[in-house]
């Protein structure tokens, strides 16, 4: 059955935990037509603690309490990736729309499972690849779309972080992201589904993707390293080398994409600005830091749950991110 959604989406969360303490949370509330009215968390202290700073009326340490709510006509699904699949399920089985942290699970045939429920039931699902609702990445698609700089030829990613230290391991929150049961993968599966989601954003589906994966530095139980080759049926290539264990010096975080009048470069996860070159000739975009990162997407997300718009990404498009993923980290 599909809940009355009655003019206004009411909020449940499932997973309070860091992610939607600015990144998405209070955005609920600051949304036209939306409220956050109840929260969950297994560790009924730190829900209560999470209810009681956001002034959110209600809180649970279960979450089929929380899902059963009368008052919930909608749920956004923040736990680790583990139980992304479980959680998602029983709510479209509850007759309501979702609303799901990326990765949107574990592996491919996870979050296949998850789509096919809701086209079953005919309940809406959305993956939270939030940043192609943020104004600097909707510009860059402009300028792509546009053909500021020519015919779009390749993209070249880099993503280069340090490693974890052993005191930063002991941290349940750092801990997770690479504990390859919990997270699918290393930090590789917690960070480029942004990165991955971007390039189907601005190029569309892929005709071939292969990758290598390695977990090099054996720091704990995921792969570390990753590189892969992306063509796009439009032709366009992508070369990506994502590396969690570098010097802090060489950090890096660039993705450059090269056409044939020019190039665009941007930090997917860094400063919101766009430098793009055409025929030797500079122009910087710059945007404002967002307060709540998901807030834009949000927005979309309760426009489509009320039928005021479109989805703003389909379940269909999280499992094609979830096999770029997958296809780039396959061991032979």
């Amino acid at each position: 059955m599909n809940h009355k959604l009655n003019n206004k989406i009411n909020w449940g969360i499932i997973g309070c935990g860091d992610v939607t303490e600015i990144k998405s949370g209070p955005a609920f509330n600051k949304v036209k037509n939306s409220s956050l009215v109840a929260v969950m968390r297994r560790d009924a202290a730190k829900a209560k603690d999470y209810a009681q700073r956001h002034n959110v009326p209600r809180w649970y340490d279960n979450a089929n309490a929380l899902i059963n709510d009368a008052d919930v006509n909608a749920i956004y699904i923040a736990t680790p990736p583990s139980s992304h699949e479980e959680y998602t399920i029983a709510a479209l089985h509850a007759g309501k729309p979702v609303y799901v942290e990326k990765p949107m699970a574990v592996n491919a045939a996870a979050a296949k499972n998850m789509m096919n429920v809701a086209n079953k039931k005919n309940i809406k699902l959305v993956v939270a690849h939030y940043r192609r609702e943020q104004p600097m990445f909707k510009k860059i698609k402009q300028l792509l779309v546009e053909k500021s700089i020519g015919d779009i030829l390749f993209v070249k990613l880099e993503f280069l972080k340090r490693s974890l230290t052993k005191e930063e391991l002991l941290i349940p929150k750092n801990a997770w992201r690479v504990d390859a049961a919990i997270a699918g993968s290393g930090l590789f599966y917690d960070l480029a589904p942004h990165q991955l989601d971007l390039m189907y954003y601005f190029f569309g589906d892929t005709d071939k993707v292969n990758g290598i994966a390695l977990n090099q530095q054996e720091l704990y139980n995921a792969d570390d390293i990753v590189s892969g080759n992306i063509i796009f049926k439009n032709g366009v290539l992508f070369n990506g080398l994502w590396c969690f264990t570098i010097d802090e010096n060489e950090e890096k975080d660039l993705c450059e994409i090269v056409g044939s009048r020019g190039k665009i470069s941007f930090s997917v996860f860094g400063e919101p600005k766009i430098m793009m070159t055409v025929e030797g000739k500079k122009e910087n975009f710059l945007f404002e830091k967002l307060q709540h990162v998901q807030q834009p997407m949000i927005e979309k997300v309760v426009d489509y749950f009320l039928d005021k718009g479109p989805n703003p990404c389909s379940a269909e498009e999280g499992v094609k991110v979830m096999e770029m993923m997958e296809k780039l980290t396959t061991k032979n």
